[in-house]
């Protein structure tokens, strides 16, 4: 069972009654007794009608496929579908992640595997396709002739208890391969030919083949230096990243030369999570001596903004009223809070669903994973070979300055947390 537990203050006889349904059996990971045991009481609340069931396999990466292959020849229900979900790691580098793979399919259909990363199902993430392919003020845009770059920003103020799969590749692992380079890969991939989830995972799949390997000298990665007093539960090794920043390129007609600038860390100032599309100055401004010597704080930039607070700001420049001619930057702003007064769901709550509805476009496929790992490849044969150190920063602080630099090196100016 996960151990994110969801409760609201409402619905309280809900719950009583959904606690009444629940069961606790303990079959062992690769206990095929306790997992007939489960069939069995399973078939029995079923009474023998037409039943789906959802396993959610919340265990430790060395027993899944143990318990995958137990639940395959056991626990499946011969009347319905049968959907499992599997929990982040997803493999540590590209061979495990294939040999996982492949073992799960000796078992499964891909059609049943569901990959979960909660942090995919955020609202800003399913929010990108629909501002996108229905806003005609934003697709036509949406190329190398109008936006310079695009900056995908996330960090946490506090380090959580990472555990054991963290120690390794740390962050790359964790947060990289899948939230990141799944939200560009929603950023970039062309229109699909429908919102089915196959559909929009194939044009991920293609854009996702599309990125350039990692160049290590376009890599900064970095470690907070955790000090005895520290409360941290997490055991580092000397070459475990907490902090990930990357240049990428995406070899296609639409996006050559843009690059796509990635920031994410733990244990940093702010805990922050935004996406930030910057358009192309504007070719013989008319206004260029009224926006002063530093022309890049007139760009305008598209802002999806997830927390602290989620909003979509579009910055654009305008004169300031009163006498002579002063442009300033300004923001127009959708604050959601101003805005909309419901109730978020959690980002489980949210994926948990399209699991039940048999939506699977925020689940990685199989060849997306393959496709992912070969974009981080170099840089984890660079950390296997001990050619990479992390640059320590300080915990609260804002991260390695090398990460300064490869803003800079892209031509981009710093955003300050």
């Amino acid at each position: 069972m996960n151990s994110t537990t969801f409760f609201r203050e409402d619905c309280g006889d809900k719950m009583d009654a959904f606690l009444s349904r629940t069961y606790y059996l303990n079959g062992g990971y690769d206990n095929r007794e306790g997992m007939s045991k489960l069939n069995a009481l399973m078939e029995h609340m079923e009474g023998g009608s037409q039943a789906n069931r959802i396993f959610y396999l919340s265990v430790p990466q060395e027993a899944l496929l143990d318990v995958a292959t137990s639940l395959a020849d056991n626990a499946q229900t011969q009347k319905g579908w049968n959907r499992i979900i599997i929990e982040k790691p997803f493999g540590f580098d590209a061979v495990s992640s294939q040999r996982l793979a492949n073992a799960l399919l000796s078992k499964f259909e891909e059609k049943q595997l569901y990959r979960i990363d909660h942090l995919l199902g955020r609202n800003l993430i399913e929010n990108l396709t629909v501002l996108r392919f229905s806003n005609l003020i934003f697709e036509p845009l949406w190329n190398r002739t109008y936006i310079r770059n695009v900056q995908v920003i996330l960090s946490e103020d506090l380090c959580v208890q990472t555990g054991r799969y963290f120690d390794g590749y740390g962050i790359i692992g964790d947060i990289v391969h899948s939230h990141v380079l799944q939200t560009i890969a929603l950023l970039a991939m062309e229109p699909p030919i429908s919102l089915d989830g196959e559909d929009i995972r194939n044009e991920k799949v293609k854009v996702l083949r599309s990125i350039r390997k990692l160049d290590p000298s376009n890599v900064i990665l970095g470690q907070y230096k955790a000090t005895s007093g520290d409360k941290i539960d997490v055991k580092l090794n000397s070459l475990t990243p907490t902090y990930f920043a990357a240049a990428l390129h995406i070899d296609n007609g639409r996006w050559d030369g843009v690059p796509f600038l990635i920031k994410a860390g733990m244990g940093l100032i702010k805990h922050r999570m935004e996406i930030r599309i910057q358009f192309h100055n504007v070719p013989g401004n008319l206004y260029l001596e009224r926006i002063g010597h530093n022309v890049n704080l007139a760009t305008n930039e598209l802002i999806l903004r997830d927390v602290p607070d989620e909003a979509i700001l579009v910055k654009v420049n305008n004169k300031v009223p009163g006498l002579g001619l002063q442009l300033d930057a300004s923001e127009l702003n959708l604050l959601y809070k101003d805005k909309y007064n419901v109730e978020v769901p959690d980002s489980y709550e949210h994926l948990l669903l399209d699991v039940i509805d048999g939506d699977n476009h925020l689940f990685m496929r199989s060849d997306e994973l393959t496709a992912a790992w070969n974009i981080l490849t170099p840089v984890l044969q660079e950390i296997d070979k001990n050619n990479i150190a992390p640059e320590l920063y300080e915990l609260g602080g804002r991260g390695p300055v090398g990460a300064y630099y490869l803003w800079a090196k892209h031509g981009v100016q710093w955003t300050e947390d």
